[in-house]
């Protein structure tokens, strides 16, 4: 037999009970008080997603992972290894010719965006801005530098297997043959090297469907992002 303070007989069976139903009372006031928590998820989907390996909740909460993954983030990624972005990193970005279109026709053989920069805010690209402007390399890869190609001029390719990107009528390089790269670093500077009447950038995305090269619009890649 159990006593409480008032010499009230407590049987054990009721002492269970009223311990369990405190017990129960305290979780009910947690779940009801508690911050709502974030849900995460470890991505395991194909290389098409855009570089996303952890999802937290739509409840605005930190992503508690992110300090342990970000060490992992970089070479052999698959988010890294899909282009992604804008290979100029200007707001001021503008297209000169679109994809299948003047000289990227057809789109299968030659499809890519010629860019340029607007320095003077009308809205069309023009020379003195254009020149030497840097350009990033949009995912990871192994560069393959050709000079005073033709039509291409000064061309690099970056190429993973799964993508790979052409830079053409380079002014400069800023990186050697064989060299690995990641996004995000610079690889030349814009000319207007080869079969080109002015600075621009020849942008191209092709990704290895079925053992071929097969050509993308740059535009699906986020060409123009932050523009």
């Amino acid at each position: 037999m159990l006593f409480d303070d008032d010499g009230l007989t407590l049987t054990r069976g009721r002492a269970i009970v009223l311990i369990l139903a405190i017990f129960g009372l305290g979780w009910l006031c947690f779940r009801i008080y508690q911050p709502n928590p974030a849900r995460l998820s470890l991505w395991s989907g194909s290389g098409t997603a855009q570089g996303q390996v952890v999802a937290a909740s739509a409840q605005g909460q930190p992503n508690i992972l992110s300090a342990f993954l970000g060490p992992l983030m970089g070479r052999g990624n698959p988010g890294e290894l899909q282009p992604q972005g804008n290979p100029l990193g200007a707001p001021n970005t503008v297209i000169t010719q679109g994809y299948g279109s003047g000289t990227h026709v057809p789109a299968a053989v030659w499809g890519a965006v010629d860019l340029a920069i607007d320095s003077d805010g009308d809205g069309e690209a023009d020379p003195q801005g254009s020149w030497g402007q840097p350009i990033y390399a949009t995912h990871t890869g192994r560069v393959k530098v050709t000079t005073n190609s033709w039509p291409a001029g000064n061309h690099i390719w970056v190429t993973n297997e799964a993508f790979r990107t052409g830079y053409a009528h380079l002014q400069e390089f800023a990186v050697k043959d064989g060299q690995i790269v990641e996004r995000g670093q610079l690889i030349g500077y814009m000319g207007s090297s080869g079969m080109s009447s002015g600075p621009h950038l020849d942008y191209q995305i092709w990704q290895m469907q079925n053992g071929r090269w097969v050509n993308l619009n740059p535009l699906d890649f986020g060409a123009l992002d932050g523009t």
